[in-house]
């Protein structure tokens, strides 16, 4: 017959144990409770409005270059003469970058200010290719591309941070492949879009394994969307396997200590 009669030692490490198991367990829940579902309300289902493509605003940033040459934005006229100096260093390939002031203008070379306020990169940059072709190029090839617009990508992916959103309607895999894809540890069936940001944040969550998903309209980017791939439930589990082996192994020794004493009594 088993004696259940434990020794004082015996009895309070074990009830050490139980109440850091406890603990344990209540402090993963909190640690993934990240961009979760908070009530009935919040707009899980999907965005509202539309994916158009993006039209400029003040203070965007502009590339413009002009592909028939690429030392200048415009044939024969240096970079210096009212050019902002390129982003990337000033490499003359790359293109020269000029802000949207706040009357919905950008000053460019020559021609001065034209008004791009409204417009897609598109129709911006065949606007100041006519403008530059009646007088002053002989048929310019002009692109454009708004260099300010960004999307963060988060959690599990290989290169989580912020990556520009160049390219008219990037779409959350374009985004994704830029990130180097989702880890082993990402969960794709739930990858949560915010956006809207702080003033009116909108999520919905995607499964990736679901084809037809990825057709919506939502899918293509915004500017200042944020991505974020939660850990799937077989990580969660090893992670909470990992941290609960951490926990319990002093708690081992104290116990392994305690009943070595208490034989040798």
């Amino acid at each position: 017959m088993i004696n259940c009669n434990f020794p004082l030692p015996f009895k309070l490490i074990l009830a050490a144990f139980l109440m850091l198991s406890f603990c344990s367990s209540c402090s993963y829940k909190q640690n993934q409770a990240f961009l979760e579902k908070k009530d009935a309300s919040s707009p899980i289902a999907g965005f509202t409005g539309n994916a158009e493509v993006y039209k400029i605003k003040p203070q965007d940033i502009l590339q413009v270059r002009n592909l028939q040459n690429i030392k200048y934005i415009v044939d024969d006229v240096p970079t210096g003469a009212g050019a902002a100096p390129s982003s990337s260093g000033g490499a003359a390939a790359a293109g020269q970058s000029y802000e949207v002031a706040e009357d919905g203008t950008v000053a460019l070379p020559v021609i001065g200010r034209v008004k791009v306020d409204g417009l897609t990169r598109l129709g911006a940059a065949n606007k100041i290719q006519d403008l530059y072709g009646k007088n002053l190029i002989k048929n310019p090839i002009i692109d454009v591309k708004i260099i300010n617009l960004k999307v963060t990508v988060l959690g599990e992916v290989r290169r989580p941070g912020n990556y520009q959103l160049i390219k008219d309607n990037a779409s959350l895999i374009d985004m994704l492949g830029e990130a180097g894809g989702i880890t082993d540890k990402g969960n794709e069936k739930r990858v949560k879009i915010v956006r809207g940001g702080l003033v009116n944040p909108q999520i919905m969550e995607v499964d990736l394994s679901d084809v037809a998903s990825l057709s919506s309209p939502a899918m293509m980017m915004q500017n200042n969307d944020v991505i974020y791939i939660e850990q799937n439930r077989k990580s969660l589990r090893n992670e909470k396997l990992q941290n609960f082996s951490t926990l319990i192994q002093p708690i081992l020794l104290l116990l392994n200590s305690a009943l070595i004493i208490t034989t040798i009594k």
